[in-house]
């Protein structure tokens, strides 16, 4: 998991390529275990300052913020290598603005399996 995480962070905006489905969903556990890390730290944080849990302006939001700005263009650039492993053009992202029907067409997407004969990427 931590080698998936390195390479998700080492090809930061790389879009050309492929991610092996392992790979993927090894970063997506990843990223969820960081996050989860960071919102403890946050509210351990916000706790010890005796701020309200619901405040817009707490450390939780910050640190929130700040590691959804870090991981937006490596995670778009993965969702898009991900796609070119199973041969479908990385354009097939922009799916993820159709509500509901984009989210469950992608998912179905990163969850087969890679195509290796034929493959254009």
């Amino acid at each position: 998991m931590i080698s998936a995480v390195k390479e998700f962070f080492g090809k930061y905006a790389t879009f050309t390529g492929r991610t092996s489905r392992k790979t993927f969903w090894l970063t997506i556990l990843g990223l969820f275990i960081i996050a989860f890390i960071c919102g403890m730290i946050g509210g351990i944080i916000d706790s010890s300052r005796g701020l309200d849990p619901n405040a817009q302006t707490s450390t939780t939001t910050l640190i929130s913020a700040v590691l959804s700005l870090v991981i937006l263009v490596p995670s778009i650039a993965m969702c898009v290598r991900r796609l070119h492993d199973i041969n479908k053009s990385g354009w097939l992202y922009l799916l993820c603005f159709v509500p509901i029907v984009g989210g469950i067409i992608l998912l179905v997407f990163y969850c087969s399996p890679s195509v290796d004969e034929g493959n254009d990427y």
